[in-house]
């Protein structure tokens, strides 16, 4: 078979099996976060590395909002052990996006957060997921998640 009649029995089979974006009603946490010009680069739109601060920022202004993060004080910490995201289309500046959180998974010691990113549409931007593994500061060793935060987070179950 020639490259040229290859490529076209291919044609839409490379996203047969791709990731959907998510809708934003699926997320029962939003923060708005405002784009800004050192979010982006050569290409005239939000870096990619950008997405995983925006993730980050939502996660902790929840927890920080439900008295569940006390950065400086708390014996316990979480720590991000995993990440991932795919992108569906660019983010621009300036803009406002839509960062939406819930949660797929509590464990005895870790947390998996699901965030998409929303900018002008009810589909997804972006979307992804980082798990905390939350440890003792000290030791940085394992432990199971206090209660105040299982209590912040079971609404976004």
């Amino acid at each position: 078979m020639s490259g040229v009649a290859q490529e076209t029995k291919n044609v839409g089979k490379e996203n047969a099996g791709r990731e959907q974006p998510a809708l934003i009603s699926a997320f029962p946490h939003r923060l708005t976060i405002t784009t800004r010009w050192a979010d982006m680069d050569v290409y005239g739109h939000v870096n990619n590395v950008v997405f995983y601060s925006y993730f980050d920022t939502v996660v902790n202004e929840y927890l920080i909002s439900k008295g569940a993060l006390d950065f400086e004080n708390s014996p316990v910490i979480g720590l991000v052990v995993e990440t991932r995201c795919a992108y569906f289309a660019s983010l621009s500046y300036p803009a406002v996006v839509q960062a939406g959180l819930r949660v797929a998974k509590l464990g005895t010691s870790s947390v998996r957060y699901e965030i998409g990113l929303f900018q002008g549409s009810d589909q997804a931007a972006a979307q992804g997921h980082f798990v905390h593994v939350y440890v003792d500061r000290l030791t940085r060793r394992p432990v199971p998640l206090p209660d105040a935060l299982k209590a912040a987070l079971l609404p976004l179950t």
